[in-house]
């Protein structure tokens, strides 16, 4: 199986969410149009069906690739 490309992955979850989040506060024909589209994307990416699936081998990938988190506080030393 072909391992895809972290940063698309990354961008497919943000956008995934963000969808989730959207069709939640207000049901709009659109906006679930939209988050089926980016759900099946990600499906095929992560060689899957299953949405929930998807997400959470996305969610193991994006570590094991070495992704740093958006904003960098993943990379912010523990105080000690």
């Amino acid at each position: 199986m072909l391992i895809p490309d972290p940063k698309a992955v990354r961008t497919l979850l943000t956008r995934y969410a963000s969808l989730r989040i959207a069709q939640a506060e207000r049901d709009r024909p659109s906006t679930a149009r939209e988050l089926e589209d980016v759900s099946y994307t990600l499906c095929v990416m992560m060689g899957t069906d299953d949405v929930r699936e998807a997400v959470a081998r996305a969610d193991a990938l994006l570590p094991a690739a070495g992704c740093a988190d958006p904003d960098g506080a993943g990379s912010l030393p523990l105080a000690g």
